[in-house]
């Protein structure tokens, strides 16, 4: 039986339960009270006002890139994404109506995109600048304009490969475009501030801005109509002569200083993205190929320099020649008796520039090969550069018999630029120089001109005069269709053989020309590339009268006058 009032008793106890809860819980309320408030009072405020701020990067204009005399190749140019918030458009059939003006969509079609369930909805990417303007006018709550930069390339495809191009998120590739990125970008500015409930950033609110800096202004070497010409002339080359591309290089061989480079076929980087990727890469400077006889101007200067050889020196040509076990024919597989070393030149033999060779060893050939540049890279700015392949007696892959072969340009594979460079420095009395496509660059109101640089002396000036003479006098003997009258040109045609596997192409040949001008004073160096012409394998039926044609309208524009005219002006005879 229950005690009497022990049901008070035990009421009395769950009331002081409840309240001693009730205490505990205030206790904790208020200890929290304590802590938000008090203790940790500056961190919440911290959480709160980052919950309600927002920061924008702002992307940088890319700096522009333009030839040597200020005519714009590459540039940014502005266009607008637009987008909306359907619910918060107030009338979504004005703003349809409205927003058709300015986009590819009627009326129709955006009503039903600003009155959809979605919060957001894209409308139209790629507006024009002009367009893009005239809606952010317009200042409709709802509809986003965001600006987006897009590279314009004002010339099309003039000069693609030397330019490379830049893909839609900013990154430059290839050529200027990818060597330079980084000061081509910029740097990204900063807009933090505070954010509304529709996470738009409140104009009057406090905020933090950090201007954009616009990249920097490249200042080319190359001349706009230098390239134009080239690349018109190269074009006609390729397909008069049936050949499957070629490529041309114009520089001045006492600076380095790139005038012009051109290849075909090319493509146009303001569409990069529908053209054969395999056509990006300039193979001026990326692509490798056995340079032919060419090269013979390498061995000649070698042997000259080392005094292997003179000038007026005669070796006898019985029409081939036995190195490292291979027999060495000439390209016309005839004896041509005694010759002096001009001739060799001018007749273009194998056998004579073999005798060369072998008689400097291979310890002195293949310095001199080194010094002239080859199998290293030149360090040019431009992207993708190849060193191309220099096999030598510490490899264990050369055989006694490349001594022989690569003294006319097999064997070896080079980049049209290293050639260039490399006859550059005969022309150059002996001075191996960098090359550079970037004359100035402009960040700001801060310009930093780019200064010829040697890279090293590859033969004595004496011996760069004597060669310059023997390669004029080779081109006179050989009635060379390079030769420009009026003008002394020192140059040397090539025919390459084209490798396959398990040998080379029994038809198919690269065919070029390297040449320089005025001989006694060089201004300008041009290379011509035809690969596998069709009409004719030589370099002197194709190249050569390549090289003529552009010559004759370089000595124009860069108003080089004839020998006979520039000499009576500066009274040297």
């Amino acid at each position: 039986m229950e005690k009497p009032g022990a049901h008070l008793e035990n009421a009395k106890y769950r009331v002081y339960a409840v309240m001693a809860v009730m205490c505990a819980a205030s206790l904790v309320l208020v200890g929290q009270l304590v802590r938000w408030q008090v203790i940790e009072h500056h961190r919440f405020i911290t959480w709160a006002e980052e919950e309600h701020q927002d920061e924008l990067v702002i992307t940088p204009r890319r700096g522009d890139i333009r030839d040597n005399s200020g005519h714009m190749l590459a540039t940014d140019f502005i266009e607008y994404d637009i987008s909306a918030s359907p619910k918060i458009i107030s009338d979504p059939q004005t703003t349809a109506a409205r927003l058709a003006e300015y986009l590819d969509l009627s009326a129709a079609e955006l009503l039903a995109l600003l009155t959809s369930n979605k919060l957001w909805v894209p409308l139209q990417n790629g507006v024009s600048q002009a367009n893009g303007e005239a809606i952010l006018r317009l200042d409709i709550v709802g509809v986003q304009i965001e600006p987006r930069s897009k590279r314009v390339y004002p010339e099309g495809d003039l000069a693609a490969p030397l330019l490379g191009f830049v893909n839609s998120n900013g990154n430059g590739f290839y050529g200027v475009e990818g060597y330079y990125d980084n000061r081509l970008k910029g740097t990204p500015g900063m807009l933090a501030g505070e954010r509304s409930p529709f996470g738009e950033l409140i104009p009057m609110g406090p905020s933090q801005f950090v201007p954009p800096v616009t990249g920097a202004t490249l200042y080319l070497t190359i001349d706009r109509n230098i390239q134009f010409l080239i690349e018109q002339e190269l074009e006609k080359a390729v397909r008069n002569y049936g050949a499957q591309n070629g490529s041309v290089v114009v520089l001045n061989p006492k600076t380095g200083a790139i005038l012009g480079m051109a290849a075909f076929p090319k493509y146009n980087p303001n569409n990069f993205s529908d053209s054969d990727e395999t056509l990006f890469a300039d193979p001026n400077v990326s692509q490798q190929y056995e340079p032919g006889s060419v090269f013979k101007i390498v061995t000649m200067a070698a042997g000259l320099d080392s005094t292997v050889v003179g000038p007026q020196g005669e070796i006898y040509d019985g029409g081939s020649i036995e190195v490292g076990g291979r027999v060495i024919y000439n390209w016309d597989r005839q004896g041509h008796g005694t010759v002096d070393m001009t001739d060799v030149l001018a007749k273009s033999l194998n056998v004579g520039v073999a005798q060369v060779a072998v008689a400097m060893g291979k310890d002195r050939f293949y310095t001199y090969l080194k010094r002239f540049g080859f199998g290293r890279l030149t360090d040019v700015d431009l992207d993708n550069e190849g060193p191309g392949t220099l096999k030598t007696p510490l490899d264990a892959n050369w055989h006694e018999s490349d001594l022989g072969t690569n003294s006319f340009g097999q064997g070896i594979a080079v980049t049209p630029l290293q050639i260039a460079l490399a006859v550059g420095a005969v022309a150059n009395k002996g001075l191996l120089m960098k090359p550079y496509i970037v004359d100035r660059i402009v960040e700001g109101d801060r310009t930093v001109e780019v200064k010829p640089t040697v890279v090293r002396r590859a033969i004595s000036e004496t011996t760069a005069a004597t060669l310059t003479g023997m390669l004029v006098e080779a081109m006179n003997r050989a009635e060379s269709q390079a030769l420009v009258p009026g003008y002394k040109i020192a140059g040397k045609t090539g025919t390459a053989q084209i490798p396959v596997p398990g040998g080379y192409h029994p038809t198919l040949t690269l065919a070029s020309f390297a040449g320089f001008f005025p001989a006694d004073d060089p201004q300008v160096l041009v290379l011509v590339i035809i690969d596998r012409p069709t009409t004719s394998k030589w370099g002197s039926d194709t190249a050569a009268p390549a090289f003529k044609r552009i010559a004759e309208q370089l000595v124009m524009m860069l108003n080089i006058p004839p020998d006979d005219v520039r000499l009576a002006m500066t009274g040297t005879k």
